[in-house]
């Protein structure tokens, strides 16, 4: 029987699990999906050596970016994005790593976009960012990123007034703050600025509704979850896995 699985740490609470699960019962297809909850990446290789059966993994938060050293070779996007979320195990058995997060981000927003919304600020720098940001750049989106600290171009969240939201109408969330069961944080933006103009999307679907889109919703912002994205990504990567 075909093996797939998600690398990651502290997985648990994994989407790719139960998708697939549900996914192979449901077309018939004669596979399992595992969780392989890794405490650091240099036990990666362990996988491939009791695994005989793999044939394609998902690697998530952190090891989008730590993964690559391991890797026999990256798809052009994996490669200009810097981060990957997905693996083929090729038929002489090296490693392709791909990134179809781009594609589920790309997909899930564009039902969403307006003529207004020509730039959009980037909330964390991890691996998911890179992967929006790309997808951003593909569509003609401007963005800047935020994190906790201004540094080469990038904004702080103090620095985010209401001048910087006038001018930058999306909002992407690739930060975990909000995520079960810490459902009470959110990234520190001034709310007080969002308006009926604003694109509020969060990659996180665990609340439904995260304490970030609640906010934004209340001062009348079209709000998304993260959830379409991880099941077009998802099918993406079967895509790959099946091709």
């Amino acid at each position: 029987m075909k093996t797939y699985g998600l690398v990651g740490k502290d997985i648990d609470y994994s989407f790719s699990r139960a998708y697939f699960a549900d996914k192979f019962k449901r077309e018939n297809i004669a596979a399992e999906y595992k969780n392989f909850d890794l405490e650091e990446i240099n036990q990666f290789p362990i996988i491939l050596q009791k695994e005989s059966q793999i044939s394609g993994l998902n690697v998530t938060i952190p090891y989008k970016q730590a993964i690559i050293p391991y890797l026999d070779k990256l798809s052009v996007d994996a490669e200009n994005i810097g981060a990957v979320n997905t693996i083929k195990v090729e038929k002489d058995y090296t490693l392709t790593g791909h990134n179809t997060d781009f594609i589920g981000f790309q997909q899930s927003i564009k039902p969403f976009l307006k003529a207004h919304h020509k730039k959009a600020l980037i909330l964390g720098t991890g691996g998911a960012s890179k992967a929006i940001a790309y997808a951003l750049e593909d569509l003609g989106i401007d963005f800047r990123f935020v994190s906790r600290k201004a540094d080469f171009g990038r904004l702080d969240y103090a620095s985010i007034n209401k001048e910087i939201l006038q001018e930058f109408s999306i909002i992407v969330n690739c930060t975990p703050l909000g995520t079960f069961p810490a459902v009470e944080k959110h990234p520190p933006l001034a709310f007080k600025h969002i308006n009926s103009s604003h694109l509020v999307y969060d990659l996180i679907y665990n609340p439904e509704s995260t304490k970030l889109m609640d906010l934004a919703l209340q001062q009348g912002a079209t709000v998304s979850n993260g959830l379409k994205m991880l099941e077009l990504q998802a099918e993406a990567a079967w895509n790959i896995w099946t091709s």
